[in-house]
């Protein structure tokens, strides 16, 4: 069983920057494939964007070029920076590990955009 938990939201201005960081359990954090997702307000959960144990990572097309993810293997920690956000970003953020067959959920972290 990993434990998977996200910190790091809050209250931000359109035009502002977070960083949301997220810890994973386990010691095979390196072969975890590790993703961040969202669910705005009356919508469906979407993929953010992921980040492969090489550390290629992929980006939804509404957050390309605004939005960074990184690893840091000996911290068991994957971060997502967020820059230039808008009121649309405004969402609860999750993080999703996948390690072979399985995978895992933190109970998700508000980002809320607004002036």
């Amino acid at each position: 069983q990993v434990k998977v938990v996200e910190s790091g939201g809050g209250l931000v201005q359109p035009g502002g920057s977070l960083t949301l960081s997220c810890v994973a359990s386990g010691r095979d954090f390196e072969k975890y494939i590790m993703a961040w997702y969202r669910q705005g307000p009356g919508q469906q959960r979407e993929l953010v964007g992921i980040i492969e144990t090489t550390g290629s990572t992929d980006y939804a097309d509404s957050v390309k070029g605004r939005f960074n993810i990184s690893r840091d293997n000996a911290k068991n920690t994957v971060y997502l920076q967020m820059d230039n956000l808008k009121s649309d970003d405004t969402a609860v953020y999750y993080c999703n590990t996948r390690y072979h067959v399985y995978t895992y959920w933190g109970p998700g972290t508000q980002v809320t955009v607004s002036s």
